[in-house]
């Protein structure tokens, strides 16, 4: 869950919503300098469902003492935040085995950034087992998509990699539209030709923002996604679920357009 904090209390934003987010850069992304999204839809579908293993998790978010809130994603437990990234890309199997690929490798370059020489031993070894298995699973997938003679052309390491890294871009910047952050750079979003930084500036007007360089064939592109306003802090879970359920629905949309550059 995402915690978007402002003067009037608190938006709670599920996973899946932030993620819808990320399935609507997806299919406005594109241009002559940043090429086409291929395959479009299976990308798409990932890039919409890469949170997919927090659906269920987010209709009874774990309770933050501390805070008093919902747990956000940066709180969850360790044994939890992992098997969410373990079910999520399995349950896409049925649906799409291009976009399930894309989920994993989404939750595995989350894992593999961990340096777990500072992690106790239980819980390095737990992500190496995840990090392997991820692999493996991936493996697997692809082998079958390079078989099929629909999807092979899609299906090479280069594409693949390419796909993984533009999922990776759109979910940073939902995160920053999101969460409201006043500046952010996604690192490395992919063009036709290579890549590039894309720098997400300040606000220049209520539910507006720049993006640079800019990214869309549309001059402007308009996202949303769904939260539930909290208005105060909670004593326990079960007070905290019942205010959620009680909370009114509130719909957070963002245009952006072209920044200098």
């Amino acid at each position: 869950m995402l915690l978007r904090e402002d003067d009037r209390g608190v938006l709670a934003i599920g996973q899946p919503s932030h993620a819808w987010i990320s399935g609507q850069l997806a299919r406005a992304w594109g241009n002559e300098r940043f090429g086409p999204v291929k395959p479009f839809d299976e990308v798409c579908l990932a890039a919409e469902q890469h949170d997919v293993g927090w659906a269920t998790r987010d209709l009874e978010p774990l309770f933050n003492p501390a805070t008093g809130l919902p747990r956000s994603f940066l709180e969850m437990p360790f044994d939890i935040h992992l098997e969410l990234f373990t079910s999520g890309p399995r349950s896409l199997v049925s649906q799409s085995r291009y976009a399930a690929v894309l989920v994993s490798m989404h939750g595995w370059r989350l894992y593999q950034r961990r340096d777990l020489a500072k992690l106790e031993q239980p819980k390095a070894d737990a992500i190496r087992r995840f990090l392997a298995e991820q692999r493996a699973f991936q493996a697997q997938l692809l082998a079958e998509l390079r078989a099929d003679p629909v999807t092979a052309p899609t299906a090479t390491d280069k594409q693949v990699q390419r796909n993984s890294l533009l999922i990776w871009t759109w979910d940073y910047l939902s995160l920053a539209l999101c969460l409201d952050w006043a500046s952010a750079e996604a690192k490395h979003a992919p063009t036709a030709a290579g890549e590039v930084d894309l720098e997400l500036l300040r606000p220049v007007g209520p539910g507006r923002v720049r993006l640079t360089p800019w990214p869309f064939e549309a001059a402007t592109v308009t996202v949303h996604c769904e939260g539930r306003r909290l208005q105060r802090r909670y004593g326990s879970e079960r007070e905290m679920r019942a205010a959620l359920d009680a909370a009114p629905w509130e719909t957070l949309e963002v245009s952006l357009e072209p920044g200098a550059g």
